[in-house]
């Protein structure tokens, strides 16, 4: 379980390609500087398991084909920078929402609009997660947790937005996200529990 904020910005260091998965190597010195075999760290919001910690500043972790397909990590190459951040501890402030690590599905960067104090990132919306999205409702953009600032377009042609404060923008990799760029989607799991409890009854 994540929190949805990102404790440092990453780079894909090793990329090797399996059968049907692929193991990255990821340099994250914050990250990994109290990580062992197990532990669980999003990479874009992708919630992976440590295979091996390497020098004090890098892990690698394998992604299954499944994984690969229905996220954008699939796209990632040598040298990209990827949003990271650790399981959250019980013991500690939730300074997001309750996120899992796992997609729902991948949108992309439709439009930035920049202004003084932020920038406001149109997003497409898949069909098939627009029904859990509401206006000031969470979501996870890439690991990052943002509050919807807007909704709109026709059925299969949706767009959400989100305002991206300075912070937001040089801490993590949707500071420089241009128009085309994929970015994974989750949902709320609320909404997903709510609607499965109604569907019951």
């Amino acid at each position: 379980m994540f929190t949805g904020i990102v404790e440092e910005l990453g780079e894909i260091v090793a990329k090797e390609s399996l059968a049907d998965a692929a193991r990255f190597t990821v340099r994250g010195p914050l990250v990994t500087s109290d990580a062992k075999h197990g532990d669980s760290i999003a990479v874009n919001g992708v919630c992976l398991t440590v295979v091996d910690v390497l020098d004090g500043d890098s892990f690698t972790a394998d992604v299954m084909q499944e994984t690969l397909d229905r996220s954008s990590l699939g796209q990632l190459t040598l040298g990209s920078s990827v949003n990271l951040e650790r399981a959250a501890a019980l013991n500690s402030r939730l300074g997001g929402h309750l996120v899992q690590g796992h997609v729902d599905a991948t949108g992309a960067v439709v439009s930035r609009t920049p202004s003084e104090n932020w920038t406001v990132v149109r997003i497409s919306l898949p069909a098939e997660i627009s029904r859990y999205v509401v206006e000031k409702g969470s979501i996870t953009v890439d690991g990052v947790s943002l509050t919807v600032s807007d909704l709109g377009g026709e059925p299969g042609g949706e767009w959400f937005e989100i305002s991206l404060i300075p912070t937001t923008l040089s801490l993590t990799t949707l500071g420089t996200a241009e128009p085309g760029t994929l970015v994974n989607l989750e949902v709320d799991v609320i909404a997903k529990y709510v609607e499965r409890l109604q569907n019951a009854r």
